[in-house]
């Protein structure tokens, strides 16, 4: 998701180098660093919460995919296929590991 958040941002004028763009990557690299922290606990809890930290992180993304699609910076069915492919699909693997691991405490 992070890569393709890159890919996507790489398109966008110059001028958003240090407004939206630095601002979707830091929220792209934030889901996977958030994961990689909460595991990094060593107590299911913990992990737990920095998975929801993760999900927030995805939230904003959506939120940025939302206005660059109102700026005209990516276009509907760009916007689409990234919310539904790449968002999407990581909070369904992240809440899916969320109800796994409550099921063990």
């Amino acid at each position: 998701m992070a890569k393709e958040t890159y890919k996507l941002v790489s398109k966008f004028p110059r001028e958003e180098k240090f407004g939206i763009i630095s601002q979707m990557k830091r929220a792209a690299v934030s889901v996977p660093a958030n994961i990689a922290e909460g595991w990094s606990r060593n107590h299911t809890k913990k992990f737990i919460q920095f998975l929801y930290i993760a999900i927030g992180f995805l939230a904003e993304l959506e939120t940025f995919i939302g206005i660059s699609n109102n700026l005209g910076y990516v276009k509907n069915t760009e916007s689409s296929k990234y919310m539904d492919a790449e968002i999407g699909n990581t909070r369904k693997m992240i809440y899916a590991m969320i109800k796994s691991l409550s099921s063990r405490l």
